[in-house]
């Protein structure tokens, strides 16, 4: 258990990272905002303590790079999996997935509310 952490968030944030296909990546921020966790490092907990069994390579920080410490394993999973870096940067515009990318906002609708 994460102190601090509800059980059923720590259980969305698992079912969002189990949803990630393979050849895609997420942020830590998509699978928070996906999993309605209160901040992305909640997601950064749960693969720390509980993510051994989950496709944790799948998940960036907002950059498109790794953790460090896990860098050279992440890279060569994604790799494996389709995904190549450049400078160890994984192009998030290409790769990141489809169910992560907001909607786009619809501009005709803006001025609607406007006094």
């Amino acid at each position: 258990m994460i102190a601090g952490v509800e059980h059923e968030v720590v259980a969305r944030v698992r079912a969002v990272i189990a949803r990630i296909p393979a050849g895609r990546v997420a942020t830590y921020g998509d699978v928070a905002t996906l999993a309605q966790a209160p901040t992305a490092q909640v997601v950064g907990q749960v693969l720390s303590l509980e993510g051994a069994e989950l496709p944790w390579q799948r998940v960036l920080h907002a950059s498109g790079t790794c953790s460090p410490h896990l860098r050279d394993d992440q890279l060569a999973r994604l790799r494996a999996e389709g995904v190549p870096s450049v400078d160890g940067k994984v192009d998030l515009r290409r790769y990141r997935w489809e169910a992560a990318v907001p909607a786009p906002v619809d501009e005709s609708q803006l001025g609607l509310f406007e006094v």
